[in-house]
């Protein structure tokens, strides 16, 4: 057994044409960009990562259509892997994550500038002069099972401060020493994975890929980071904040056999005392590296070189 039970019948929200915007106004397609005239900070709001988590192209979307333009800086709106995105089939609702690789663990110059090919590669080869203008970055995902929303981002306070001025949502992943794993994320990109910066990147995770409420979160953090860097008005219908939980990553397991289970079903949250076992892969046992070891993102299925699951300890 690997993670919980999924209800996969529940498709709130489904893949929606998105040919309209495929033709971009600066050399890359979906990708656009507006420019307020004014001097300010340049964001990039990305969404699509992963071909089914369809929150942010929800998001992105809603900025698109309703024809928003940044009040001072820069406003560059994305669609990542749409060609992922497009392959989704409601029988295999995971299938489309993606194509070849995981579009989220090649950003380091070893798979950018390396050998190897694949759409996502190709992809993010051809949106990295992109992320590279960007000042601030905010990387829209959603999680396979029904969980809480969260943050996740570098164990840096210039990412910590912003997170805590949007609010939403209230939980946050820290990464002291980055996310480990099959390979390096988005937001460990270039001088966004390092401690002097200057700029800063950051996922959120809204909720389950497939339902409304997911979407709706990452429309709500979407306007909440915009108005943080001065780009948008304040939404008046953001809802008060909650009490902040923070929680820093000690520790991430990639999967090693296809006979990587745990010890009991888990979709996010469960708690573990130090040294419970918590999963099994072939021989190798997973313990709770300390007390009150939460579990994040548990794999939904044993696939060899994913992770596994994240073990973090909360302090708040």
């Amino acid at each position: 057994m690997t993670g919980a039970k999924l209800d996969t019948q529940r498709f709130e929200v489904l893949p929606r044409d998105l040919s309209a915007y495929r033709q971009g106004n600066v050399g890359v397609d979906y990708v656009h960009r507006f420019e307020s005239g004014k001097p300010g900070p340049h964001v990039l709001i990305n969404a699509l990562t992963h071909g089914n988590e369809f929150c942010g192209m929800v998001a992105v979307a809603d900025l698109l259509e309703r024809g928003v333009r940044p009040l001072t800086g820069t406003l560059t709106l994305s669609f990542a892997n749409v060609a992922a995105y497009e392959t989704f089939d409601t029988a295999r609702p995971f299938d489309s994550r993606l194509l070849v690789h995981n579009f989220n663990r090649i950003w380091s110059s070893d798979w950018l500038d390396g050998a190897s090919d694949s759409p996502e590669l190709r992809r993010a080869r051809a949106m990295r002069p992109i992320v590279d203008q960007a000042d601030h970055v905010l990387d829209i995902h959603s999680t396979s099972q029904d969980v809480e929303p969260f943050w996740v981002y570098p164990g840096f306070a210039r990412n910590a401060d912003i997170a805590l001025s949007v609010g939403l949502p209230s939980i946050h992943l820290v990464m002291p020493n980055g996310l480990g794993g099959a390979g390096p994320p988005l937001i460990q990109y270039g001088r966004f994975g390092t401690v002097t910066g200057p700029g800063d990147a950051q996922v959120v995770e809204c909720g389950q890929h497939f339902f409304q409420a997911t979407a709706d979160c990452a429309v709500s953090v979407t306007r909440g980071f915009l108005a943080h860097f001065g780009l948008a008005t304040p939404d008046p219908h953001t809802r008060p904040k909650q009490p902040q939980r923070r929680f820093e990553l000690q520790h991430t397991h990639v999967i090693q056999t296809t006979d990587f289970a745990f010890t009991k079903p888990c979709k996010g949250f469960e708690v573990f005392a130090k040294d419970e076992l918590i999963a099994t892969d072939g021989s190798v046992q997973v313990r709770a590296p300390c007390d009150n070891c939460t579990v994040l993102m548990p794999a939904r299925e044993a696939i060899v070189g994913r992770e596994g699951v994240y073990l973090a300890k909360p302090t708040d």
